[in-house]
């Protein structure tokens, strides 16, 4: 994601959505993440790691909390919504990115609908639902698809999205496997070759308010 550093601040918090706002000439982006983490990788490697990305991404304000990892589905909806809520009552976002309604991962699809109920229109600041995909998930949940129809350039980006990924040490892999440096890049180039550019993030509009 192309964010213009000078005018934004970045929260992140372990969960699972991006929330961005735009107001008074300042761009708030909240980054909520889910990643999964293996059983023999610990919770404090898996933050160590998550900071360090944080770090390389140039982000500050982070926030992690205790869901547990792929059983989100044994979790109240109620209460993950809440917790979404009380994120948007800080930022008041008018813009959302969130995992895709179709990745295989079930955190993810949980994620996705407790955002749609979190981002209810009547009386919401939030105007814009987006959805991204995560590779090794949203393209492996078959037969379903994933449909971008908004199109970043990150050619300049690209970089640090690699490096930030790479320090999640448990979670690279190596290629053909779409969670590898090479992949990263292929689909970058993938999705820029769609829209015109060298390298792309690909997004699909979920829901978008104009007054």
């Amino acid at each position: 994601m192309k964010v213009d550093r000078k005018n934004t601040r970045i929260k992140s918090g372990m969960v699972a959505s991006w929330i961005g706002s735009d107001h008074i000439n300042t761009n708030d982006l909240l980054e909520l993440l889910t990643e999964l983490i293996n059983k023999d990788y610990s919770i404090e490697d898996f933050r160590k790691n998550a900071k360090r990305s944080c770090e390389i991404l140039k982000v500050k304000n982070y926030q992690f909390y205790d869901f547990p990892d792929n059983e989100m589905d044994s979790v109240s909806l109620l209460k993950i919504v809440k917790t979404i809520e009380k994120e948007i009552s800080i930022v008041k976002p008018d813009k959302i990115y969130t995992h895709h309604y179709n990745d295989l991962n079930i955190d993810h699809r949980v994620i996705f609908n407790a955002t749609l109920t979190a981002c209810r229109p009547v009386d919401s600041v939030v105007k814009e639902i987006i959805a991204f995909e995560v590779l090794s998930s949203t393209e492996w949940n078959y037969p379903a698809k994933f449909n971008p129809n908004y199109f970043v350039n990150i050619k300049t980006q690209l970089s640090a999205k690699i490096k930030a990924m790479q320090a999640y040490k448990n979670e690279i892999r190596d290629f053909p496997h779409p969670r590898s440096v090479e992949n990263l890049r292929n689909v970058a180039e993938r999705w820029g070759s769609v829209s015109g550019n060298t390298a792309d993030e690909a997004f699909e509009i979920i829901r978008k308010i104009e007054q």
